[in-house]
Formats: structure tokens, C-alpha cells, sequence
């Protein structure tokens, strides 16, 4: 059902859990870079990924908060995510975009976000499945607003999150706030294969990436627009590892100020969990360290980008 009033957009009044193991839909391929105007392909639907080039310089600022939401077959779970989007933050009184990325959606779910104004659900979708980091990269490079964060689509984490993730940005000014199963305030129920593998992939990412954060995967998160900026042109990953490629360079340049926030996950947490999800999961964890730490590909283009002012004060 389509909201009664239009909500905020630019220009009114303004004011802000899953492991990647349920990501299994999001599989396989590679972007290159550039910069490119993403009004020439919202709203349509792409045949081939490669016509849709990636902002990697964001458009200037002019909203409070943009969301990301990158979707592949939801079904009908997807519009009642929006819709709670939408009411969620129309109700905070910010300025606020809700971008929707189809990976190839083939269930039909693109067509159940038409009635929306543009203007607060923006919408691309790409023919063919190409991943969830993929999609993350090319929504962030169309975000408008002083916030940047993303959300998954099937309603399992309550969109009710976003407002208290907003409230802390704003008050505590972090870099990133991720949302963390670990929490102590969080409300989590889930079977014990699945905090075993959750479990053993944090100890992974901490003896390869030295990186102390309890929960890295979980799908909701919210940015700094500083952070994306600088951190956006420098992102690789197409598939599960787009959420630690983001925070592992982040960290290098200097944006250390992360909170890690309570969530609730809902129903769908017993479902079950594909091997081939964790395979991949793995494969794309341990191509970022070779990526990062063994080959140093990413040495330049930091060196770079710290150079030219885009790191934050404070140690590296």
C-alpha cells in the first residue's frame, strides 16, 4: 500500500542481522570502476551490468539520509521493507532517499516498489545477477544524503533500527555504526551451527585483518558521507565481503570512530544455511587479504588518498 502523504524529500523539514550467510542469492562477478550520471539508468533495467558505470564521486549532498537497499528475489517481503522504510523516517523528520537495487530480480519483486515518488524510492535493477557488493557499490554512488547506510531487503532486521542509528550518528558522530548481533541489548535467536559459523568467521577476521569488531556481516549499517567518499572509489568487491572491504579500509585511512549498535533479527533465523553461501563467503574473505596484504594492491591508491586529504586525523 502506497503511503497516504508523500513523504520528505530534499527540501522540507529535516532532522537519524544477519550474517552474510543469508546472502547466498548474491553470487559471482566483477565491476570496473568509473564515474558515470546514475539518473541515466535509475529506474530502468539494465540487460547487461557493464552499460551501468559507478559513481565514484558522490553527488553533492542535499538530504539528511540515503538507504540502500540491494534485493535478489524477496518476493512480496520487499515492498512491506520499504513501506516500513518509508514511515520509519518520513516519521523522524529528515530528508531521506530509499535506493533500491534489483540484482537481477527475477521473481518479479522490482514491480512491486512502482507508486513510490521517485523523489523517495529510487529504483535500477541489472537483468542478470551479478552480486551484493556490486549493488551496494553502484547505490552508495547515487547517495544524496549526509548519511549513507544500507539495509536488507527481506525485512528480517526491522527497519525501526534505522531511526535510533541515525539518533546516534548524530550524537555520538562515529565514522560507521554497525549493527552487531553481539550487542548485549540485541535480540537474537539463532541455532547453534549458525553461531558456530559466525562464531569462527569473527576469529578469522581477526587474526587476518587485526580488526576488532564483533560482527562485521550483519545487514544493516550506517556511514559517515565523509567515509564513503573517501573510501568508495577504492571498493572491489562484488559478492559477500563488501561490508569488510569497507571497514578494513576505513580503518587504513584512518576512520577508526565505529559503534557497534543492537539489532533484532526476526523470523527467518532458523532457516537454513547454504554451504555454498559460507564457501563464498570465505573464498571473497581470503581474496581481500591477498588483495590487501600479501599483493598490496590497494597501497597506492591509499597512499593516495591520504596524500590528498581524504583521511581522517588521527593514526592509520
Amino acid at each position: 500500500m502506497v503511503p497516504e502523504s508523500e513523504p520528505r524529500s530534499a527540501g522540507e523539514s529535516t532532522a537519524f542481522e544477519d550474517s552474510a550467510f543469508e546472502d547466498s542469492a548474491f553470487e559471482d562477478s566483477a565491476f570496473e570502476d568509473s564515474a558515470f550520471e546514475d539518473s541515466a539508468f535509475e529506474n530502468t533495467v539494465l540487460p547487461d551490468p557493464s552499460l551501468a558505470f559507478e559513481n565514484t564521486v558522490l553527488p553533492d549532498p542535499s538530504l539528511d539520509v540515503s538507504i540502500v537497499v540491494p534485493y535478489y528475489n524477496p518476493g512480496d517481503r520487499l515492498r512491506t521493507t520499504v513501506e516500513d522504510m518509508v514511515r520509519v523516517l518520513d516519521a523522524s523528520g529528515m530528508t531521506f532517499e530509499i535506493i533500491a537495487v534489483s540484482d537481477g530480480s527475477t521473481d518479479g519483486s522490482p514491480f512491486t516498489l512502482e507508486g513510490f515518488p521517485e523523489s523517495v524510492v529510487r529504483r535500477v535493477s541489472f537483468a542478470t545477477n551479478v552480486g551484493k557488493g556490486h549493488a551496494l557499490r553502484v547505490g552508495l554512488g547515487m547517495g544524496r544524503g549526509r548519511y549513507l547506510g544500507f539495509i536488507d531487503a527481506d525485512g528480517d532486521i526491522s527497519p525501526e533500527l534505522l531511526a535510533p542509528f541515525v539518533s546516534i550518528m548524530q550524537s555520538l558522530a562515529p565514522d560507521i555504526i554497525i549493527g552487531s548481533k553481539r550487542h548485549p541489548d540485541s535480540s537474537v535467536h539463532y541455532p547453534p551451527l549458525r553461531r558456530l559459523y559466525s562464531w569462527g568467521y569473527q576469529h578469522l577476521i581477526g587474526v587476518l585483518f587485526r580488526l576488532h569488531i564483533k560482527d562485521t556481516q550483519v545487514g544493516i549499517k550506517l556511514v559517515d558521507r565523509k567515509v564513503i567518499a573517501a573510501v568508495l572509489p577504492l571498493l572491489r568487491e562484488s559478492r559477500f565481503a563488501l561490508d569488510l572491504e569497507l571497514l578494513v579500509l576505513a580503518r587504513r585511512l584512518g576512520y577508526t570512530h565505529i559503534v557497534e549498535a543492537p539489532v533484532r533479527i526476526r523470523e527467518r533465523f532458523g532457516s537454513t544455511i547454504s554451504l555454498k553461501a559460507v564457501w563464498l563467503l570465505l573464498v571473497d574473505t581470503l581474496a581481500l587479504y591477498i588483495r590487501y596484504s600479501i599483493r598490496h594492491e590497494y597501497d597506492a591508491a591509499l597512499a593516495a588518498r591520504a596524500a590528498a586529504g581524504d583521511a581522517a586525523p588521527g593514526p592509520g
